[in-house]
């Protein structure tokens, strides 16, 4: 910007003195552009005074009425698009210096006016998504974006951060606003983003279902705003901006929870402290108590925006939800289940009973437990184990029952001392183990050590017997080939000599 006192000397001296721009510039000391543009701005520099900055004639001159007919036909037609038209024309000269023409040519662009626009007390509220970079939780890089709504009357606000923009989240942005003021405006005003609006053709509107759900519940009307007149809901466009100025630029925080804390008590002071807009005495709280008793009351139960979902649980029982598994109890291997999930909490559900509830994870790749899901399932595993092997032994010595019910009652492990029963039984045979067992019990030391001392010690004690091939049917079936023993006595012979 040049001072209003150089501005009028370089409007004098071009129209009263007749100076050229290019002598404009040298007396004063200013670029040749600053005194094109101080001349436009005065309304000096037309496409007809354009023609007297210079006395030398150029090569655009023959091609200047083309200019500006079709800069009037077409007033944001770009000046590449005339150099290429001109071009073809026959125009010999540079691109660069073409530029500085057309700008010189170019009529003045008129401003649009518009009108300050008065909302009465409890009457409307503007909403608006605002993007925030990006936040990293744990693996996963999620969008961090703020849900805004602002009271039209008082510019009472209330600020939100969620890890994504989808329609839960936009809705339960309603619900936590709605009850932070303590009331329902009348009207909520959007712009035209997919949460609020599906399609449009001219004043012919479809409404996404789950917005007009949420306001027939909170009992107010929905209204887009005008295609590209993102003034209309300005209120809340100047609310963002504020927000990233006053409030997130270098803030620091944990998590986002951290986050919405310090969001909720900035919304609580410094935003509700400022000056109120129509009275400056007067700050934006005090402005609201004014307004608080106009808004609608709200309805007796909020508004459920949980995300909702079906999971199918598969061979292992976790639910995949958002990129993460969460347990649920090993009855619900191969069912379908309903997922609702806040941005706190998710709940899994069998009809109307909760099976499972986990704290949500927006991180990715991550397994969310219940330590008693995973105890009942090992559980489950260890105790068919057991009785397998318990059926295993039973059938093949019987009285080894008697043994685990002692051992039960002594509180042992029945799981290892079927297995070591097992291995005994590999190893000694049916009828060895049998007698053991019963020794065993008649001795008061009901205990697999105890049957493996006993089998011992009778080993120790029984003379050598012909193996009966009755009780290995293992053995009946091997061939044994008879050798020739002279050779023992040719080696006994050569001993003696």
């Amino acid at each position: 910007m040049i001072p209003a006192e150089t501005s009028t000397r370089i409007c004098h001296l071009f129209v009263a003195q007749r100076w050229t721009v290019g002598a404009i510039a040298r007396e004063l000391g200013v670029h040749h552009s600053t005194v094109r543009r101080a001349l436009r701005d005065a309304g000096h520099l037309g496409p007809v005074a354009a023609l007297r900055t210079s006395t030398r004639a150029t090569l655009a001159d023959p091609f200047v009425p083309f200019l500006i007919a079709t800069l009037e036909q077409y007033p944001s037609i770009t000046a590449s698009r005339l150099y290429d038209m001109v071009k073809a024309r026959g125009y010999p000269g540079a691109r660069d210096h073409f530029r500085s023409i057309v700008r010189s040519l170019r009529p003045l662009r008129s401003h649009e006016a518009y009108l300050r626009l008065e909302t009465l007390p409890g009457d409307e509220a503007q909403v608006d998504w605002g993007s925030f970079g990006h936040l990293q939780v744990g693996r996963a890089r999620r969008p961090l974006s703020a849900f805004v709504m602002v009271l039209s009357y008082s510019r009472k606000p209330f600020l939100r951060f969620f890890l994504k923009q989808r329609m839960p989240a936009f809705q339960q942005g309603h619900v936590e606003a709605f009850a932070c003021f303590g009331g329902v405006p009348r009207h909520v005003l959007y712009d035209n983003l997919k949460s609020a609006v599906l399609e449009r053709d001219g004043q012919a509107i479809r409404f996404n279902p789950a917005l007009l759900a949420l306001a027939s519940h909170y009992g107010y009307l929905p209204k887009p705003v005008a295609p590209a007149r993102g003034n209309e809901k300005g209120r809340v466009e100047r609310l963002i901006r504020y927000v990233r100025s006053s409030f997130f630029s270098a803030r620091s925080f944990t998590d986002l929870d951290d986050l919405n804390r310090q969001a909720e008590r900035w919304c609580a002071t410094t935003a509700s402290e400022r000056p109120w807009p129509q009275e400056r005495s007067c700050s934006v709280d005090a402005a609201f108590e004014r307004e608080r008793p106009h808004l609608g009351a709200l309805p007796p139960n909020p508004f459920c925006a949980n995300e909702i979902v079906t999971v199918t649980i598969g061979k292992t029982p976790y639910a995949r939800f958002d990129c993460n598994d969460y347990s649920v109890p090993h009855d619900y291997v191969g069912r379908q289940l309903v997922l609702r999930a806040t941005s706190h909490e998710l709940r899994l559900l069998d009809a109307d009973r909760v099976v499972a509830m986990h704290r949500r994870s927006f991180a990715r790749g991550v397994t969310i437990e219940e330590p008693r899901h995973v105890e009942a399932l090992e559980d489950l595993k260890h105790a068919a184990s057991r009785q397998r092997g318990m059926g295993k032994l039973q059938r093949a010595v019987p009285n080894a029952q008697r043994l685990l019910c002692a051992l039960a009652e002594r509180g042992s492990n029945l799981g290892s001392a079927t297995a070591a029963l097992l291995r005994l039984l590999q190893s000694y045979g049916q009828l060895a183990l049998e007698q053991a067992i019963d020794a065993a019990i008649e001795c008061g030391t009901p205990h697999p050590n105890a049957v493996r001392r006993v089998r011992e010690a009778q080993q120790q004690r029984a003379p050598l017997a012909p193996v009966e091939l009755s009780q290995h049917p293992e053995l009946q079936y091997i061939v044994v080939k008879a050798h020739d023993l002279s050779t023992y006595d040719e080696l006994q012979e050569n001993r003696h000599d």
